[in-house]
C-alpha cells in the first residue's frame, strides 16, 4: 500500500471545490442575458470543470479513491444562479468582486517539499488561471457596477 501523501486532502478537496462551482457558474452562465458576462462565465465554468476532473484524475493517479462530495449549500447556489437577480448580484453572491483577496490561500501551497513533479504542475497551471479567473472576474464586476450606475443616473 501506498503512504498517503501530504497533500491528498488539499487535492480532494481542490476536485470537490472546483466542481460545485463548475456546476452554479454554468447554470448562471446559461440564464445570463448578458453576452459579456456569458463570455466571462465560459471561460471561468470550463476551468473550474476541467480543474475538478483533473485533481480527482491526479488523486486515482497518485493510487487513491476519489469520492465526489457536494459542499451542503451547493443547491442553494445553484437556484440562485438561476434565479432572475441581476448579474452584479451574483458577482456580489459568489464572492467574485473579491476574488483576489481569497487567492491568499494559495500563497502556502508550495511550503509542502514533498509535493511530486505531476501535482506541482498540475498545482502551478491551476493557481496561475485562478488568478487570471480573479483578473476576469473583477473586470466584470467593475463592467456591471459601471452599467448599473449609468442607468442609475440617467
Amino acid at each position: 500500500m501506498v503512504d498517503e501523501p501530504s497533500y491528498l486532502r488539499l487535492l480532494r478537496g481542490i476536485a470537490n471545490a472546483e466542481s460545485d462551482a463548475h456546476c452554479y457558474l454554468s447554470a448562471w452562465r446559461d440564464t445570463t442575458s448578458d453576452p459579456e458576462v456569458r463570455a466571462v462565465l465560459t471561460t471561468v465554468a470550463a476551468r473550474e470543470g476541467e480543474h475538478g476532473m483533473s485533481f480527482a484524475k491526479r488523486v486515482n493517479e497518485l493510487g487513491f479513491e476519489f469520492e465526489r462530495v457536494e459542499h451542503p449549500s451547493l443547491a442553494e447556489k445553484v437556484a440562485f444562479a438561476k434565479s432572475d437577480r441581476p448579474d452584479v448580484e451574483k458577482t456580489e453572491y459568489f464572492g467574485l468582486h473579491r476574488a483576489e483577496d481569497i487567492l491568499g490561500f494559495f500563497d502556502d501551497v508550495f511550503k509542502d517539499h514533498t509535493i511530486d513533479i505531476r501535482t506541482g504542475e498540475l498545482l502551478g497551471r491551476y493557481i496561475a488561471e485562478e488568478h487570471d479567473t480573479a483578473r476576469l472576474a473583477l473586470q466584470c464586476h467593475g463592467a456591471l457596477c459601471a452599467r448599473s450606475a449609468a442607468v442609475a443616473t440617467s
